[in-house]
């Protein structure tokens, strides 16, 4: 099994992931610590500062949308922001969101003591026992969940020991309703959006060993989609989705804390009927209106509601996990995929604000939340999803060092003692850009030529492993301080095995090629991807693509040449010899405009 690389020991340096990173960990910034903790305050009874009345609720201090007092999900974005910001302090040292984490956690500990003891949540109580009978309630296992989840990240990532003792009493609170409730409802703990809690019990008692948290597990583990999952159902087809994906992070902790099979079994089926037997749209979505679509019929749910952002950071980690214990490259690839074409396309590059969804009809706009006055569900998978590309990109495994994704980045390792540093940017001959002059390509740029400079003690031993994308087209070019080198390809990777010198420079490039991806049931509707990114026609309507042998021939690039656009602008094209002539831009540059994903295409050579 692959190792991940502690997120102290990963740095990512440039390019657009350190742009959209730093646009979270400014708002994560800029947001009041108390208007995140409001509803928190409420229900433990404090009231705050000017707030004993609201006169003029358009000026009030406070968060709304789902963060508002009259929501019943209010208070699960807090939970997604300890999450969010203890990454960054793990990451980037980040001494200022430390000190506000610190303080938040600490006034979640006053909340929880005014509260009994047990209880640390932003909703009532009962709103738990509500879940046996017939009353309507809006799933406060998944608001509580966040709560738990950010506590446990906020100790696993700054070691904030008062984190951990709060999620440690709220479980006996857990216990104690588990107990009482099931007498009622023996699957009560089975509702209410649960499918997270799993995972954060096998993580507390990872880190703890206290048994109370095996009472737990067995609680939550006996779910009805592993059940299905066991007989081989399709379970998933018009299920919720992000209600079913935790489902599977859960299966996933159980066999990386207890190595029992039987859960590893039950993730790589849930995988298998959520993306091998069902397919999906070229960014790699398969949901509409927050439910699975049915195997292979995509093209009939193509609309405003495809892809809820939600479910692309979950399905990540859960590939992520599966990449780790297979060592399959299919998984990263995924993860490639999901990272250009959700993550970064479904945060706006001005704001850093979340579309709920993703639009693929044609001539669609993405619709962005405000900065406080929305907090979907969404908004909080959105503030998570950046923090999450230093864990994604270096893993180690005896002796051998993964290099999974092509992020600029910088990482210290420890390999069965060995220390190694290892760094990677977007390389360029003549000036520091991101960008590489290939000499040998007549001038053509190639954002897929990667400079890594490998530092260790001089005479080390051990085997770097770089992903060869699926998308690659031809042999990839390997350099090793300057002088092109052979290598061995093993299972979807290069392989270079040798003694190291003190640092050592690679240089290594892939071919791209931009192809037309047609959809499983309507194959003459295609979405045009460059490498791994797809491409949005600024046009309003489907209006055909006609080309003659190669889609290539019916585009041609277009590159904007100022040092701050240049290096992100090389995914640019403009149709030629159409009756309607339109401009092709990544899908995760498009802000404002109106776009198309889905092409008709005819081949006219057929």
């Amino acid at each position: 099994m692959l190792n991940s690389i502690p997120k102290n020991k990963v740095h990512i340096t440039g390019g657009i992931f350190r742009e959209r990173m730093n646009t979270d960990r400014d708002y994560l910034y800029e947001l009041d610590s108390q208007c995140l903790l409001q509803n928190f305050y409420l229900e433990a009874g404090i009231i705050m500062p000017g707030l004993q009345v609201v006169p003029d609720p358009n000026s009030a201090k406070l968060h709304w949308g789902w963060e508002s007092p009259t929501c019943q999900l209010r208070g699960h974005f807090l939970g997604h922001w300890l999450s969010a910001a203890a990454a960054f302090v793990a990451s980037d040292n980040d001494t200022e969101l430390k000190t506000k984490l610190d303080r938040i956690i600490s006034e979640l500990a006053r909340c929880q003591k005014l509260n009994g003891g047990q209880w640390a949540g932003s909703i009532p109580e009962k709103y738990m026992d509500r879940l046996s009978g017939s009353e309507y309630i809006w799933s406060p296992q998944y608001t509580m969940h966040k709560t738990v989840m950010g506590l446990v990240d906020a100790y696993r990532f700054t070691g904030n020991e008062q984190a951990l003792e709060i999620v440690d009493n709220l479980a006996d609170w857990y216990i104690g309703w588990i107990e009482r409730a099931s007498k009622l409802d023996p699957d009560i703990a089975y509702k209410g959006e649960q499918g997270g809690m799993l995972e954060e019990w096998a993580e507390l008692y990872d880190i703890t060993k206290n048994e109370k948290y095996l009472t737990l597990i067995d609680a939550y583990k006996h779910n009805y989609m592993f059940t299905e999952l066991e007989n081989g159902s399709d379970v998933l087809s018009d299920n919720h989705a992000n209600a079913s994906i935790p489902i599977s992070h859960g299966s996933a902790r159980l066999y990386e804390v207890f190595g029992d099979e039987h859960y590893e079994t039950l993730t790589r089926r849930f995988w298998e009927d959520a993306v091998t037997k069902r397919g999906m749209f070229a960014t790699t979505g398969a949901n509409a209106g927050e439910f699975w679509i049915p195997m292979h019929k995509m093209s009939q749910y193509i609309s405003d509601t495809d892809q809820e952002f939600c479910t692309v950071y979950n399905m990540v980690r859960t590939a992520d996990h599966l990449f780790r214990t297979t060592g399959d490259t299919a998984f990263a690839d995924y993860i490639e995929r999901a990272v250009y074409n959700g993550f970064l396309a479904q945060q706006n590059k001005h704001t850093g604000m979340p579309t709920y969804f993703l639009p693929l009809r044609a001539g669609a706009k993405k619709k962005w939340g405000s900065k406080r006055n929305d907090f979907w569900c969404c908004h909080g998978t959105m503030v998570q999803s950046p923090t999450l590309y230093p864990s994604l990109i270096y893993y180690t495994d005896e002796d051998c060092v993964t290099v999974a994704q092509y992020i600029p980045s910088e990482a210290e390792l420890d390999l069965g003692g060995k220390e190694i540093k290892i760094s990677q940017a977007t390389d360029m001959l003549s000036y520091n850009n991101q960008v590489f002059f290939d000499e040998h390509s007549g001038g053509e740029k190639s954002r897929w030529s990667i400079r890594f400079e490998v530092e260790c003690e001089s005479g080390s031993r051990f085997a770097l492993k770089l992903r060869i994308p699926c998308w690659c087209v031809g042999e990839p070019r390997v350099m090793i301080d300057g002088k092109a080198e052979g290598y061995e390809k093993q299972q979807g990777f290069i392989v270079i095995e040798r003694e190291w010198a003190q640092k050592t420079v690679i240089n290594i490039i892939f071919g791209s090629k931009v192809k037309a991806e047609p959809l499983d049931d309507e194959p003459a509707l295609c979405a045009l991807v460059d490498g791994p990114i797809v491409l949005a026609g600024l046009t309003d309507c489907d209006c055909g693509i006609e080309y003659s042998g190669d889609i290539e021939s019916a585009i041609s690039p277009r590159t904007e040449h100022t040092y701050s656009t240049y290096v992100w602008k090389q995914n640019c094209y403009v149709t030629k010899g159409q009756a309607r002539n339109f401009e092709l831009i990544p899908l995760y540059d498009v802000t404002d405009e109106q776009y198309t994903v889905y092409f008709t295409l005819k081949n006219t050579d057929k």
